[in-house]
């Protein structure tokens, strides 16, 4: 009887429990290590289960993992919102080491889990189109993670001896994983397009409800995103890989973009935050909607309650990122937005909107900055420009006149009396200006699409420079100014207690010291 051994405890797979599908996971996982093809014949569900579970746990969908790993960092740093919790440094630069333990850990002792879990048992039984899938999932999951750190756990992941003394999991550098990415989803993409026609687990997949064809388009736009990460550390295999996506055929419309269901259960992290009353809109997000006049301002923030506080007739406030404690012992919230009706709790009457994943407006913008540097994307890069402004409009539901927005030369505003506008670009595209202000312009409005996706928004300000930044009131970190950016995360405390040897040798990966000012390998430019 074949045995599958995982080398991090599989008991951390049920803790999401979902409703319905997984009801009865934890009951059927007795053994947390050890899953047997009998127990898989007697129980196909289990497969679906897991499936539908990595989907939620490697998004950090649980409300407080989901803060320690993405809204006190990366939401942060890319200037999406700023802190006003007193006691909350992140926002100085500050990587608050049990935050950080705690977002390695949401994702190696329980997302990482599932993920293998549904890819060696999908190959075992023979579930072709499953394991293609699981196989994308496992490149969208683990990019993530070494967009965050560099070299992370990867290609050794789930292959230790249990019996051997002393165990130590080695790491990869960054370099080989991207590639590993690229290869990783060509063999899934083979295998869908032979499948285009099956049903994955179609009560399981809380993406695309098992639509194979769905998947396919998710595997190239999700190529199309590295190849253009990529950009300026292998602009050759860069472009390769983004014409091969496009070719294949990328998300193009809104009913094909990933998005993880959730239910009242499983909810949408920002539901539950937003009541603990700890961030704001930043002063970046309320010069760039303001200034732009932006049809998305109602749609991403709420009115502060104080009302308009700058005096310029607009009740939309936001808080200029780094705050000391100083500043902050007087309460900020009232002063300054709060985010939009939609991800607030029900009883403040939200919707709990899917947890992004990839939308269609990202993959525009991703093919007009391919088209800017004169890649075949088939197009030009000012429509493109205009149909991720159009598809974002849709996304959110902005009411307005989009024509009128895209045409518009109106720039960022001030955030406050005395203050300078974030960046001087116009909405309407200059496509007679330098290829850098055309860059800006793509990235800057791609910010906008991409909101509330901090952890991509962080990678693109670290990989491009765009958008602009304001300089932070204060910085905490000594190898991080006010008007620097954080290029990646150290590494975790817990690893050096427990895979210390192999942690060193991944420092050595890096193109400097293991410092917040070290950029990771993709960040040439």
């Amino acid at each position: 009887m074949k045995k599958v051994i995982y080398n991090i405890l599989v008991a951390t797979l049920v803790v999401a429990g979902f409703n319905g599908c997984t009801d009865n996971f934890e009951e059927t996982n007795t053994n947390p290590r050890v899953l047997t093809e009998d127990f898989l014949v007697e129980n196909p569900s289990v497969l679906g289960q897991a499936f539908a579970q990595s989907q939620y746990t490697s998004l950090n969908g649980l409300h407080w993992r989901f803060q320690i790993s993405q809204n006190l960092f990366s939401d942060l740093w890319c200037q999406y919102y700023a802190t006003t919790a007193v006691n909350f440094p992140s926002d100085r630069y500050t990587q608050v080491g049990r935050w950080a333990d705690l977002a390695w850990s949401s994702f190696y002792g329980q997302a990482a889990p599932q993920i293998k879990l549904v890819e060696d048992l999908s190959e075992q039984a023979g579930e072709d189109a499953l394991n293609a899938v699981a196989k994308i999932w496992r490149v969208h999951g683990y990019h993530r993670m070494t967009d965050y750190w560099g070299p992370v756990i990867y290609s050794s992941y789930g292959n230790v001896d249990f019996e051997q003394a002393n165990i130590t999991v080695p790491y990869d550098s960054q370099q080989d994983i991207y590639n590993d990415f690229f290869t990783t989803l060509d063999e899934a993409v083979s295998v869908l397009k032979a499948n285009t026609s099956a049903a994955i687990f179609p009560s399981d997949d809380r993406v695309y409800g098992g639509d194979a064809a769905k998947w396919l388009r998710f595997a190239n736009s999700l190529r199309l995103r590295l190849a253009m990460r990529i950009r300026y550390a292998d602009p050759a295999k860069a472009q390769a890989e983004a014409e091969k996506a496009v070719a294949d055929g990328v998300i193009e419309s809104i009913s094909d973009e990933a998005q993880v269901a959730v239910d009242g259960q499983n909810r949408n992290p920002l539901t539950t935050i937003t009541n603990w009353g700890e961030f704001r809109m930043s002063a970046a997000m309320e010069s760039v909607l303001k200034g732009y006049d932006d049809p998305r301002l109602p749609t991403y923030f709420s009115p502060a309650v104080s009302g308009d506080s700058d005096g310029d007739s607009n009740p939309y406030e936001g808080l200029l990122n780094g705050q000391t404690q100083v500043a902050l012992g007087v309460s900020q919230n009232d002063l300054n937005s709060d985010v939009a009706t939609r991800f607030l709790n029900d009883a403040r009457g939200g919707s709990n909107p899917p947890l992004v994943v990839l939308r269609a407006s990202e993959v525009a913008f991703l093919r007009a900055e391919g088209a800017l540097v004169g890649w075949n994307m088939g197009g030009t890069e000012q429509d493109f420009y205009e149909e991720g402004i159009r598809l974002s409009m849709q996304e959110n539901a902005a009411e307005g006149d989009v024509d009128a927005y895209i045409a518009s030369t109106a720039t960022p505003v001030p955030y406050a009396p005395g203050t300078d506008p974030l960046t001087d670009i116009p909405v309407a595209y200059d496509a007679g200006g330098s290829l850098e202000r055309r860059l800006e312009q793509i990235i800057t409005q791609k910010w906008l699409a991409l909101y509330p996706n901090g952890w991509e928004a962080w990678a693109e300000l670290r990989r491009t420079g765009y958008p602009r930044q304001y300089a932070r009131s204060a910085s905490d970190n000594p190898d991080v100014g006010i008007a620097d950016v954080v290029r990646r995360m150290v590494f975790v405390s817990g690893e050096f207690t427990t895979n210390g040897p192999e942690v060193e040798k991944a420092i050595g990966l890096l193109s400097g010291a293991d410092k917040n000012n070290t950029k990771v390998w993709w960040d040439k430019k």
